[in-house]
């Protein structure tokens, strides 16, 4: 399926998660080949300008993007200086789950391919939420993350084709992903992008993540035509 060059304009959408409420932005071009849900990092949310970027290139390569905050205002408030939810990898697989149903649930999205697109400690979300809805999922991307908090089981459970993207200046965090890539069990490709530091800041850094997401998810999302 091809893309389309036209603008894309996201609306904003709330998905219900237990009591809470979370908001999102929901961007569908015409003719999109499935939608990606963004699981973003520690201290992120959906205004982070990189995973914004990331996902207009998606949209270009005509793929929908659900970028949603995985905290409430007030739990961002108190995460600012306890760091407490930010690292409570359960709390945000939980809400993955809950946007994955949401979309799901929605009529122009229902029978749409749902790839997820994590980073840093959302990766591990992405992960553990993909290894739960098994075939639901049909692609996941990892930007800079921590795949091995979703711990072993997690990572050997996951059936979803699995990339994940590290910079090459990312010491510590690069033998963190080789070490979750070995426990992955699925169609798997590991890419390093060189002179990259965690946050893709580097000149052509985040173009490169853009091109890899992109054409990960197209090869791996169903083919099917359908309409928006």
């Amino acid at each position: 399926m091809t893309g389309s060059t036209q603008v894309c304009v996201p609306h904003e959408v709330r998905i219900p998660s237990g009591d809470a409420w979370l908001y999102g932005d929901l961007a569908m071009p015409p003719r999109f080949a499935g939608v990606v849900l963004f699981a973003h990092g520690s201290g992120s949310g959906r205004h982070s300008a990189r995973n914004r970027q990331v996902a207009h290139a998606l949209q270009e390569a005509g793929i929908a993007t659900l970028l949603f905050d995985l905290l409430t205002a007030q739990e961002e408030q108190v995460d600012l200086h306890t760091r407490e939810h930010r690292f409570d990898i359960p709390l945000l697989t939980r809400r993955m789950q809950d946007a994955t149903a949401w979309a799901a649930s929605q009529r122009d999205l229902r029978n749409a391919p749902i790839g997820y697109f994590g980073a840093s400690t959302g990766s591990a979300a992405a992960l553990i939420a993909a290894a739960r809805l098994g075939d639901r999922i049909a692609a996941v991307v990892s930007r800079g993350g921590r795949p091995d908090l979703a711990g072993a089981a997690a990572l050997a459970a996951v059936t979803a084709p699995t990339l994940l993207i590290v910079g090459g200046a990312d010491h510590g965090v690069i033998e963190l992903n080789e070490e979750a890539f070995k426990r992955l069990q699925c169609e798997k490709r590991i890419e390093i992008v060189p002179g990259a530091t965690h946050l893709f800041e580097e000149r052509g850094t985040l173009e490169a993540v853009q091109d890899l997401a992109a054409s990960w998810f197209s090869a791996h999302m169903a083919r099917a035509e359908h309409t928006t």
